[in-house]
């Protein structure tokens, strides 16, 4: 179970200027967000809790890495600690290589990317797009952040919802966390620094080919 909950994913960024004359919500600044960031890079921390069961006290995995994205639709999250492991969106597949097994799993991303984290900030082009799929709300500000909850609109799906925290600084906006919440009560906080906007990434940098000898699967 260690390794599935980097199937949730995303990235810290900063965004052109916030008019400091006039108050923003966190939808505001969720929109100037997918607007002006085309691609990013930000190392991560990802906690996960899964709450208890009868019987079993509940359990915290952490884990790091750096997330990297051009949008839309291409992203990768490169895990470090404690192991490695990738999952790469190349715009058609979503590929998931776990190096200690010796086995990837590869997905298609129009089939597993709606109603996802990544959906919400390393794919979508623009608010009103993302208001297809999720039911976007402007929450009150807390811990310094503006915030905004998107719940699925689908409920066939794994999450229940996501919490976006965002800040307005002189530079523009940072996205700062992701709170999500699955279907089953686990939660997966997501937390970014070290941002770079706009680096120079190519396309190329998200193509994955499964290493030699690796069993492939294609549930």
């Amino acid at each position: 179970m260690h390794r599935r909950h980097s199937l949730v994913v995303l990235a810290s960024l900063a965004v052109g200027p916030v008019q400091a004359q006039s108050p923003v919500d966190g939808l505001q600044l969720l929109g100037q967000f997918i607007r002006s960031v085309q691609s990013g890079r930000a190392q991560f921390t990802q906690t996960v809790s899964s709450p208890p069961r009868e019987g079993q006290a509940g359990r915290t995995r952490t884990s790091s890495g750096v997330f990297e994205f051009i949008r839309p639709n291409r992203f990768r999250f490169s895990y470090t600690k404690p192991y490695p492991q990738t999952l790469v969106a190349d715009g058609q597949t979503l590929w998931l290589h776990d190096p200690e097994l010796n086995q990837v799993t590869a997905r298609k991303l129009s089939q597993v990317l709606q109603g996802t984290p990544a959906a919400v900030i390393a794919s979508a082009t623009d608010l009103r797009g993302l208001q297809a799929d999720f039911d976007l709300r402007a929450q009150a500000p807390a811990d310094g952040l503006q915030w905004v909850l998107a719940i699925p609109r689908s409920r066939d799906g794994q999450l229940q919802s996501i919490r976006v925290g965002l800040r307005a600084a002189p530079q523009g906006v940072e996205l700062v966390t992701l709170d999500i919440l699955d279907a089953l009560g686990q939660r997966s906080l997501m937390q970014f620094s070290r941002f770079e906007a706009q680096p120079d990434l190519a396309p190329s940098q998200f193509q994955f080919t499964p290493p030699a000898g690796a069993d492939v699967l294609r549930p």
